[in-house]
């Protein structure tokens, strides 16, 4: 049994969604489609007529190591990420700002200015929240914002639809946020202990950390539910990470090519630097899409031809075969307790005065 008394700290497990949150979710209604599931990011409401709306609600992010301008991208794209697994592109959003007492009204100024102009460029039109100031507040992450999109029915995609026998296609690389925001958050020791090159490209790659250009692309080319059948964007807890979550919410299993797992040059140097697994750690900006076996090939040309790097990295299985990783040829049970690294390397950084 879980300790109700133990701290929370990071994203929640299953246990602890089972066993405290999924039978405690206020008042039943059959228009539910998706309701509040480990592992899944979007709730579907069938709003009647072969119509529905899937809701996301993400923590905002105000990082001041990072820049304003990055932490509103990380606010905007972050949620917009978790309504792109549905197969569309949001179309509106809602923000709650709890933000530090000391927030200067420039600085909110110059920060929302951002937000406003990463939702426009983004075709997401803002419909309300709260905004406050709060005395002792000093989180990266003050507040949350939901988006919401209306789309036909039957088109509308969920990490829990994915079959035993898909493919398990993986986007970009891993650990993509991760490196790109310990890089330009650090970018002194970066360029000291790297080099300038290194340094640069994983900066570069902070504005690659959206995925509605691939789940846009791969709902557009494949048949929702019968060919591209369910999609998990990668947040804490990594790529890995993400296909446990889909695996799941799913009820299958997986088989899956530690080898294959894609890394680009500035990964395995960052991840290493700072003593994190590339594979578990903070991954926004992939994708994972379970696809039928016979249409991978065609999705991941069609990325490619898009400049997104798009891989096969194994396969889900059925749910009695469990979670298996291949790394050098020996097959391994994966476990993994839903920690992500990221976080205590961020801190420890700050706290060694890592510039």
């Amino acid at each position: 049994m879980m300790e109700t008394n133990t701290e929370i700290t990071g994203k929640i497990d299953q246990e602890f969604f089972k066993q405290l949150v999924q039978s405690k979710c206020g008042k039943e209604r059959d228009n539910i489609v998706q309701k509040p599931a480990y592992g899944v990011d979007t709730s579907i409401i069938d709003l009647g007529n072969g119509s529905g709306l899937a809701v996301s609600s993400d923590p905002l992010s105000l990082i001041p190591s990072l820049g304003l301008k990055e932490s509103a991208w990380l606010t905007v794209h972050l949620m917009a990420n978790d309504i792109a697994t549905t197969g569309f592109a949001p179309e509106y959003v809602q923000f709650v700002l709890n933000l530090p007492s000391d927030f200067s009204t420039q600085l909110f100024k110059e920060y929302w200015q951002y937000v406003h102009q990463f939702c426009k460029e983004s075709d997401i039109s803002i419909t309300g929240g709260h905004t406050g100031g709060v005395h002792g507040q000093q989180s990266t992450t003050p507040g949350g914002g939901t988006m919401f999109v209306q789309a036909s029915l039957n088109k509308l995609l969920t990490s829990a639809n994915a079959n035993a026998g898909d493919a398990i296609v993986v986007t970009k690389e891993s650990a993509l946020a991760a490196t790109s925001i310990l890089a330009k958050s650090f970018p002194k020791t970066v360029q000291m202990k790297l080099g300038d090159d290194i340094y640069h490209q994983a900066a570069q790659n902070f504005y690659r950390t959206s995925v509605l250009p691939e789940a846009l692309a791969a709902a557009n080319l494949l048949e929702a539910a019968t060919e591209l059948n369910a999609m998990h964007d990668v947040t804490e807890g990594g790529v890995l990470g993400a296909i446990v979550e889909m695996a799941h919410a799913s009820g299958c299993g997986f088989y899956v090519y530690n080898e294959r797992i894609p890394v680009n040059k500035t990964t395995v140097p960052i991840t290493d630097l700072f003593g994190i697994d590339h594979r578990i750690s903070l991954g926004a900006g992939s994708m994972i899409m379970a696809v039928r076996p016979e249409r991978t090939t065609t999705l991941i040309d069609k990325l490619q031809n898009q400049d997104i790097p798009a891989v096969e990295v194994g396969k889900l299985t059925e749910n009695g075969k469990g979670f298996k990783l291949n790394e050098n040829g020996t097959e391994k049970v994966f476990e993994f307790n839903g920690e992500d690294p990221y976080w205590n390397a961020f801190y420890k950084a700050m706290e060694e005065g890592w510039k």
